[in-house]
C-alpha cells in the first residue's frame, strides 16, 4: 500500500507522532511519503525534551521513507531542508494522485 502524508504543523508531540507512525508503517512493508507543507516545513529544527522529531526523521529517511519539502515554504520562512529535498506543488500533486491512502496533519 501506498501511503501519503501531508504535515503542515509544526508542533513538536504531532510531527513526531507522525514519523513514529511513518516509520511503523515502513516496518509493516509500506511506501510511505511525507510532505512537509506550511509550517511542516520546520520540522527538522523542532527541538523538545520530550519529542525527538529530528531523531524519528532521520530513521525514516534512512529506512526508505521519502520526504519532501514545499520549497515556497522553505523560502518564507528563510529554512533550509537538510534531510528532505526541496520540491514543489507538481510533487505534491503526485504524492496525493498516487497514494492509497493520505493522512493529513
Amino acid at each position: 500500500m501506498r501511503i501519503g502524508i501531508v504535515v503542515s504543523s509544526s508542533d513538536p508531540e504531532t510531527v513526531w507522532n507522525v514519523f513514529r507512525f511513518a516509520n511503523f508503517s515502513l516496518d509493516k512493508g509500506e511506501d510511505v511519503s511525507v510532505f512537509l507543507l506550511g509550517k511542516g516545513v520546520e520540522a527538522e529544527k523542532i527541538t523538545h525534551e520530550k519529542f525527538n522529531v529530528r531523531e524519528q526523521m532521520e530513521k525514516f529517511a534512512e529506512n526508505g521513507g521519502r520526504i519532501l519539502a514545499c520549497g515556497t515554504c522553505l523560502r518564507i520562512r528563510n529554512v533550509e531542508a537538510e534531510i528532505c529535498p526541496i520540491s514543489t506543488m507538481n510533487d505534491l500533486y503526485e504524492i496525493v494522485k498516487d497514494s492509497d491512502k493520505l493522512l493529513t496533519f
